[in-house]
């Protein structure tokens, strides 16, 4: 079988039926409590919405409403998806949505029984984080043309985020206001609207400096735009712009662009201070990370890279 990619599966999901009216309200309206009950971030919720609106947009030519569905239809979807190559983490986050909306639906007497009970979610592979080496990054951060308004931007850019361990969606967010360069500290909103202080370096706070005295204005003009980091045309830079920014960078440095992301720069800044000796929990608080369980899979990487370093330069290795 070709194997399938997510664009396919994206192209087969949305070439099926539509969901049916009285199903479609039924999220909104699952979305709407849910946000009120528990104030869930906006791609938490959107990944709620595109989950039932598969299951409804599956359900609808077989006649069955989302409230009526039983155990068996909902095997049967995920075998369903199994077939047609859906990674286990995908159907393991589907089957977190689906819990949450038969959990409120039986909570508020819609439905007398929660049909996923009995389902176990896939068992999934703990895959360890990509991360650079301390050369690469270098490689990469030096690749751009610090020459050109646009290119202390992206040498800003790339220096923050290795600097601070941002997520990209931190960094292509952040405000102006977020910069306090007297304490040479960012205030990062993460996940959960959760709010922390990271320092930034002197090394990254140097290109940021030169970002904003030579290279902002110049992409700005004279218009008043709230985003840090901008185009040309003032607006914010996407995500997807700065990832086919860093797989440029990547090229320019000689570098796999296949092993490069704008997440693997994080995973390089927790992986490099592990290296150097840092604390698992303060790393936990730089991060952002909710659980310490979710810091410590980069105690794995780093442990990984001593055994490659042992059996490389050991004589018995």
């Amino acid at each position: 079988m070709t194997p399938r990619t997510p664009t396919d599966r994206r192209l087969e999901a949305r070439a099926q039926p539509a969901a049916d009216v009285d199903g479609s309200a039924l999220i909104k309206l699952f979305l709407e409590r849910v946000w009120a009950e528990q104030g869930l971030a906006r791609s938490t919720l959107a990944s709620y919405g595109r989950d039932l609106d598969g299951l409804a947009r599956w359900l609808h030519p077989r006649g069955t409403p989302l409230l009526a569905v039983q155990r068996q239809d909902l095997f049967d979807y995920l075998a369903e998806r199994s077939t047609r190559q859906y990674a286990s983490r995908s159907n393991a986050r589907l089957l977190s949505s689906l819990r949450a909306f038969y959990s409120q639906q039986l909570r508020i007497g819609a439905i007398d029984h929660d049909p996923t009970a009995l389902l176990d979610a896939p068992k999934l592979g703990r895959s360890l984080p990509k991360a650079l080496s301390e050369s690469e990054v270098e490689a990469l951060i030096k690749a751009s043309d610090i020459e050109t308004p646009s290119g202390l931007r992206d040498r800003a850019m790339v220096e923050l985020m290795y600097a601070a361990g941002l997520r990209v969606s931190e960094l292509v967010n952040l405000p102006s206001a977020a910069v306090n360069l007297r304490q040479g500290v960012l205030r990062v909103m993460g996940k959960g609207s959760k709010e922390r202080l990271v320092p930034m370096g002197e090394e990254a706070q140097h290109w940021l400096e030169r970002y904003l005295a030579e290279g902002r204005p110049a992409l700005v003009g004279k218009r008043d735009v709230m985003p840090l980091f901008v185009g040309g045309n003032g607006e914010a830079i996407t995500r997807q712009q700065f990832w086919d920014l860093v797989k440029t960078l990547a090229r320019r440095a000689g570098i796999d662009a296949t092993r490069v992301s704008p997440h693997g720069l994080r995973h390089s800044f927790a992986t490099h201070l592990l290296n150097h000796g840092a604390d698992l929990r303060a790393l936990q608080m730089l991060l952002g990370h909710s659980s310490l369980s979710t810091t410590q899979i980069y105690t794995l990487v780093a442990r990984e890279g001593l055994k490659r370093l042992h059996k490389q330069h050991h004589p018995r290795g």
